[in-house]
């Protein structure tokens, strides 16, 4: 309950920061609220509006904003052997398959725990997330510069609190390093969300020279 209420509150009060971004790409009120109901991942939506504001093609926009949501489809491989929901709540429980849901749930060490935080964190962020979507996108220019209150850093906050305890081994320690340098290196020069995706390069790369080293062990040992 306190990972999942902790992280539903951070992320979804930077909600407004998306309201007010979208008001300012020319989308409605409608069209704004629609993002968060519907599509509700945050890269997706700020990496749309974001592509709508810089005058791109709203298909082009479109299609940059749904292939950042495909790792949500990653996320729910693993989740639903996790969670092991009934098949009628699949579905409905689909939608809130993010990262922060994905974050706390695997947090959990029962799966008791990881249910309780995936249901948790999913209802306080989607409900949050949408009120001050609302807001941000109604009050738009009495808001101001969102940028200025520390919302963006809140989120990010919470997951280094959520993943610094799950770093036992060198091998985790050492994904979570390299990610960081990827994330921070490409930073700069890659869309919103993007350098999130090269990121994860650094598991593969890490667990492929893990395997190598462990190889090159057994050949030591049966010489």
């Amino acid at each position: 309950m306190r990972d999942a209420l902790g992280v539903g509150i951070a992320v979804g009060l930077s909600g407004f920061a998306f309201g007010v971004t979208s008001a300012g790409a020319g989308l409605t009120v409608l069209q704004t609220c629609a993002l968060s109901l519907l599509v509700f991942t945050g890269a997706s939506q700020f990496a749309l509006v974001g592509a709508l504001a810089a005058g791109g093609n709203p298909l082009t926009a479109a299609a940059g904003a749904f292939f950042l949501g495909v790792r949500n489809a990653f996320y729910g491989l693993r989740l639903s052997q996790l969670l092991r929901l009934p098949g009628p709540v699949r579905p409905f429980a689909a939608q809130w398959v993010i990262d922060e849901t994905t974050a706390v749930a695997l947090a959990q060490s029962t799966r008791r725990g990881a249910r309780i935080g995936f249901t948790v964190t999913g209802v306080t962020l989607y409900v949050l997330w949408n009120l001050t979507t609302l807001g941000g996108a109604l009050g738009a220019d009495a808001l101001g510069d969102t940028n200025a209150w520390g919302l963006d850093a809140a989120g990010p906050a919470v997951f280094l609190a959520l993943l610094a305890p799950m770093l036992r081994t060198a091998t985790e320690r050492a994904v979570a390093g390299i990610a960081v340098v990827l994330g921070l290196g490409f930073l700069p020069v890659l869309p919103a969300g993007v350098p999130v995706l090269v990121a994860a390069l650094a598991a593969p790369a890490v667990l492929w020279l893990h395997g190598r080293r462990l190889g090159a062990r057994r050949k030591g040992s049966d010489r």
